[in-house]
């Protein structure tokens, strides 16, 4: 590959980005379940995961054994290779003793989020088929509305009145291993997870992940984090991100732990509990999402008279790219901890591109580098031509980490993957003459006026820029004449007089005709999902309605 330029990793032979980063190891024996493969790895870690709340934890050796133990009892009751198996449960420090033990013999791990009603839960279960369910008693009516008949098992120790027999984790946990097992051979090409991606697309889509998928994962999570800065030895990482999401599933509940890592768990997400963790168990890494970034640059002095930061070096960040002014702000108040960035989907098993150092993080709003063994393409999402640095058009990711495909869902696997493993990411991308992507958009997004495609983003953009417009979103709206036109839902300044017309004449002056906003309502707060993208979906659904927010 001599025609790879060395700054942005283009091959003009094959019009393919390459990444920059050192290739991942990836073993090469076929037959390998990813717990094997992390629960082999070498590392001077102790503790494996501490609950936030009570200071209970789980040693690696305490961990390892429950692992066994409860993949025993899995077997003895009747769980095999491609049996799927429910988890429905706030996160944990048993969640990751669920998945492991579930993926060891072969068997599918499928999540659902706690926050899903019975119905939501009932589709799911009827797409997946899973023949056994682990939950907690708080959550097990949700369940046993859905499907009455599935077998249960209870994560937590309260005592229910259920019907039906149901099991308990903690006795399965200390049962010793009969020794009848028979070891099912489980192929690295298997299926280990089935995650239901949140379908910006439409639908929610089971996507299929296999054990090979998951190594991959685990070493660029090593990689990344374990060849830290002079700061090696026992890393700890606090975890709000949930355990059900690609991200918190591969990174936080299995692949962390083949390093030594140390995760500090909390049930949910609240601000003022993870500051107070980060000082109690001093953590080192904080993974969080670009709102609670934000509020830490906004409250900070609040934040650093009340808590112990001292032991934190790294914050993790993903969902959106980050601001110039975030970035600097964050940089200014917190000067000893470092911003790394990541995008990924579920269907690249929460890897794609990230920014791994401080110079990295100050190519601003970059969704940075691609990661390690990824390769990377610009197509034009009319045409279908292949495109070079600085052209913006779908972006198209391929790699090791890349999903098999939807669950039984042909035509949507189809449509997004094709023959030679390319998956559209459905991103509106560039990426730039030193091998940084920016997302412009989602493709499935974009405004058409009079055939011409507008960015919701770059307006968004140019609308924050106003001194008196706090929070902004652009959405398409119906039109006869044109197809769609941009309208902007707009949060004002406490005090502010703003007018309709002065924001379309402020976007007007800045932009080429077409992109134009041509109606504009004044809300009080943009709505957003827990990961701070827009859900647009929610706002084109108001405005069609005619109803007011």
């Amino acid at each position: 590959m001599a025609s790879v330029n060395s700054r942005s990793g283009f091959c003009n032979s094959n019009s393919t980005f390459y990444s920059k980063r050192t290739p991942i190891p990836l073993p090469p024996n076929p037959s390998l379940d990813v717990t094997t493969f992390i629960s082999s790895q070498a590392h001077r870690g102790r503790i494996a995961f501490i609950d936030a709340s009570t200071g209970n934890n789980l040693t690696f050796s305490e961990l390892w054994r429950a692992v066994e133990c409860v993949a025993d009892c899995l077997y003895e009751m009747g769980i095999r290779k491609g049996h799927v198996v429910l988890l429905l449960s706030p996160n944990s420090i048993l969640f990751p003793v669920v998945c492991l033990s579930v993926m060891s013999l072969g068997a599918i791990i499928t999540t659902t989020n706690p926050l899903n009603t019975s119905g939501e839960i009932a589709k799911q279960i009827k797409d997946s088929n899973p023949v056994l369910a682990f939950t907690t008693s708080q959550l097990l009516p949700k369940i046993a509305s859905a499907a009455e008949k599935l077998p249960i098992v209870l994560m937590d120790e309260e005592r229910v009145d259920s019907v039906g027999k149901v099991r308990r984790l903690a006795e399965m946990m200390k049962k010793e291993p009969s020794g009848n097992r028979v070891m099912e051979r489980v192929d690295q090409d298997d299926t280990a997870t089935l995650l239901y991606s949140s379908g910006t697309t439409g639908m929610s889509k089971g996507v299929i992940s296999s054990h090979r998928n998951l190594i991959a994962m685990v070493q660029t999570v090593v990689n990344r984090f374990g060849s830290d800065d002079g700061t090696q030895g026992e890393q700890r990482f606090i975890c709000t991100v949930p355990m059900f999401h690609v991200y918190g599933l591969a990174a936080f509940a299995t692949g962390l732990l083949a390093y030594g890592s140390t995760i500090i768990v909390l049930s949910k997400f609240e601000m003022h509990e993870m500051m107070s963790a980060i000082g109690k168990y001093k953590a080192t890494f904080l993974p969080l999402v670009p709102p609670i970034l934000v509020a830490m640059v906004n409250g900070a002095d609040q934040i650093k008279a009340k808590y112990d930061l001292s032991s934190l070096h790294t914050v993790l960040c993903g969902g959106a790219p980050l601001s110039k002014e975030v970035t600097e702000g964050f940089a200014e108040k917190y000067p000893t901890v470092k911003i790394m960035q990541g995008y990924g989907l579920t269907e690249s098993t929460g890897i794609g591109a990230s920014t791994d150092t401080v110079e990295e993080s100050r190519r601003y709003g970059t969704a940075g580098r691609l990661s390690a063994s990824m390769e990377g393409r610009i197509v034009d999402p009319v045409t279908g031509k292949i495109l070079g640095p600085n052209q913006t058009g779908e972006l198209l990711l391929k790699g090791p980490s890349i999903m098999k495909g939807y669950f039984s869902n042909e035509e949507a696997t189809s449509s997004t993957l094709d023959s030679e493993g390319w998956l559209r990411t459905g991103d509106l991308c560039y990426i730039d003459e030193d091998g940084f992507i920016f997302v412009v958009d989602r493709l499935k997004e974009l405004i058409k006026y009079k055939g011409y495609q507008v960015a919701p983003a770059e307006l968004e953009a140019l609308l924050l820029t106003h001194p008196e417009i706090p929070d902004a979103a652009v959405i398409p709206f119906p039109d006869k004449a044109v197809g769609q036109f941009p309208m902007a839902y707009v949060v004002r300044k406490t005090g502010s007089s703003l007018s309709e017309k002065s924001i379309m004449e402020f976007v007007a002056k800045q932009v080429a005709p077409y992109k134009r906003i041509r109606k504009v309502a004044f809300v009080t707060s943009i709505p957003k999902n827990p990961s701070g993208k827009i859900l647009r979906k929610d706002l084109i659904k108001i405005a069609t309605s005619n109803s007011k927010l």
